[in-house]
């Protein structure tokens, strides 16, 4: 049996704030039914909380009125839909053929070397998880990899090293 069905049919829905529900309620004016904005809806819980957990699924479903089992499939469908914690950056690293033909092997061992972590991991002090993804739609310019919405190409170590300073420094 899938541990995250268990989760999330033992968990309590969580109290969705003012502004997550005032969101919604506007993406709600967009679409032309409820199902249609549970993605959206995934989103914005997201902004707001970092992540989505178990209780929050619970309350989207229980403000949208559809299945919870949508929402899980839409989840587990976008990959950009955290499920679990993450840091407080993101690095979305591209692993398509492009990028590893321009180098990609050696600058994700970089990345695990320079914060010690792997795919799928955060580092010790939360400031960044490292993620890949099939494609960034840049490969004219690989490798190339994702901080938030902040798209870095031509990676070099050199180029890692600055990004990853430059992301400390922000927070």
């Amino acid at each position: 049996m899938n541990n995250n069905i268990i989760a999330t049919t033992s968990a309590r829905a969580r109290i969705l704030t003012d502004e997550e529900i005032a969101e919604i309620d506007h993406e709600i004016d967009l679409y032309p039914d409820k199902q249609a904005v549970g993605l959206e809806a995934l989103k914005i819980v997201q902004k707001h909380q970092g992540w989505v957990s178990d209780e929050s699924m619970l309350a989207i479903s229980k403000y949208l009125g559809i299945p919870i089992s949508d929402l899980e499939g839409v989840a587990t469908f976008f990959n950009l839909v955290y499920r679990q914690p993450v840091g407080r950056n993101v690095i979305l690293f591209c692993n398509s053929v492009s990028c590893w033909i321009m180098g990609c092997k050696s600058m994700r061992a970089h990345i695990n070397d320079k914060l010690g972590v792997d795919f799928g991991e955060t580092t010790d002090d939360k400031e960044f998880t490292f993620l890949p993804v099939p494609c960034l739609g840049d490969c004219d310019k690989a490798p190339v990899m994702m901080v938030g919405d902040d798209l870095h190409r031509n990676l070099s170590k050199e180029s890692i090293n600055k990004i990853i300073s430059e992301y400390k420094t922000r927070s």
